[in-house]
């Protein structure tokens, strides 16, 4: 969108952002670094078109990752980039605070990646605290939107007869699934046994050789459902103490 266009979103009513929270990290050698941004773009979008009324922020893609010198967590691993937590916190920060300006009533952290949840709601905390006495915005960092790859989605895949250490925590079954559900392109199927033979050593914690689009639009669904009902209920409950704005049902990125 142009700005014109999207002051006459908001001016209209639509005055929910949805602030895509991505990173830049290895998933070992068979996806590729930025997974997490094209993952919480897409997811993002679909969410917005079910919600109505919802705008997508850009990605951010730049996260806490680990400690850079020495090197710890994912920043052993060559391309992976990281900022200091405090860096993060202010970009959020300063992101929430220019949505407020322009007239959202809600801004709305979607983070992808487990490492910088306390981080979100820290900063979400912080600002609806200092905007007490103005109900005008609130910020929400929406656990329900990472919680359901930890939760609901692994819970499908052990009825499917997968065991949780094939599942994984990171770059095994049900990462990689959810990457090939998104964009195929993300990841380099001619190196799935290569990636569960490396194991640990080699950035992959869990097997992503059966992995499949199938299997991962399981997590897609889980993912914008849970996101879709947590938010509805969060807008509703804050919709009663004050005039509603009137939703438009379509949805657009930011540029």
């Amino acid at each position: 969108m142009t700005w014109t266009e999207a002051k006459a979103r908001i001016d209209a009513g639509s005055t929910t952002v949805l602030v895509p929270i991505g990173g830049t990290e290895q998933s070992g050698p068979h996806m590729v670094l930025g997974k997490h941004n094209a993952r919480v773009h897409y997811l993002a979008g679909q969410i917005a078109q079910r919600l109505g009324g919802a705008v997508v922020a850009p990605v951010l893609a730049y996260v806490p990752e680990g400690a850079v010198h020495p090197p710890e967590a994912h920043m052993r691993f060559a391309g992976t980039i990281s900022i200091p937590e405090a860096a993060f916190e202010a970009v959020l920060e300063g992101a929430a605070r220019s949505f407020k300006q322009h007239g959202f009533r809600h801004v709305v952290f979607l983070g992808d990646h487990g490492g910088y949840q306390q981080l979100e709601a820290r900063v979400a905390n912080r600002l609806n605290q200092a905007w007490a006495s103005d109900p005008s915005c609130r910020v929400h960092a929406l656990p329900e939107y990472y919680q359901a790859t930890q939760s609901q989605y692994v819970a499908e895949l052990l009825r499917k007869g997968f065991g949780r250490a094939e599942i994984g925590t990171h770059a095994g079954l049900a990462d990689t699934s959810l990457s090939l559900a998104v964009d195929p392109s993300l990841v380099r199927m001619d190196e799935l046994n290569r990636a569960a033979q490396v194991g640990k050593q080699g950035g992959v914690y869990g097997d992503p050789r059966r992995a499949s689009a199938e299997l991962g639009r399981i997590g897609v669904h889980h993912i914008v459902d849970s996101s879709v009902a947590a938010l509805h209920a969060l807008l509703q409950g804050q919709a009663r103490s004050r005039p509603s704005s009137t939703p438009l049902k379509k949805s657009n990125s930011l540029p």
